[in-house]
This record gives C-alpha cells, structure tokens and sequence, in this order.
C-alpha cells in the first residue's frame, strides 16, 4: 500500500488520541517523542509489506516463466501474498 508520511502522521495522531480518550494509554516522555516513534512503527510496517509486495512479484516473475501462457498473475498474487504473510508473521 502506497502512503504518505503526511498520511503516516494522521494515522498516528488520530490511533494516540483514541488511546490517550479511552484512557489506554498514559506518557512517561513529552507527547511529540510519542508521536515521533509512533510514525517510526508505521512508516516500518508499511515497507515490510512493501518489501513483501516485492518478493511475491519476483515469485511470480519465477513461475510465469516456468509455466507461459497458463499463468495468471491477478490470481496468484492474493494467494502468494497471503502465504507469504502468515509465514512471515506480518498482519495484513
């Protein structure tokens, strides 16, 4: 999934907000140092999917050329994807 780091910065906000209105959450360190590795995560867990984007392309880069003609990328690329994940640990 592509997104900006403005975007990164929203979900941030909005997920310690809603933490911090439901008493979830209480800050030992200034609240910006919070939000700074909040987005730190974020921005971490968008390139592991990013990064699994790639694998699952290079996969099936690998089988379209072992099976031509039969293979259908559109497919495959959900299933490989998912498989991966699980393997991997990595939440969709």
């Amino acid at each position: 999934m592509k997104i900006t780091e403005k975007q990164i910065s929203r979900l941030a906000k909005v997920i310690l907000t809603k933490l911090e209105e439901q008493n979830q959450i209480v800050y030992k360190v200034p609240n910006e140092k919070v939000l700074t590795r909040a987005m730190e995560l974020l921005r971490a867990d968008f390139q592991r999917e990013r990064d699994l984007d790639e694998e699952v392309n290079r996969m099936m880069d690998d089988l379209e050329r072992q099976n031509p003609g039969s293979f259908q990328r559109f497919k495959m690329f959900p299933l490989l994807k998912k498989k991966l994940a699980k393997e991997k640990g990595i939440v969709l």
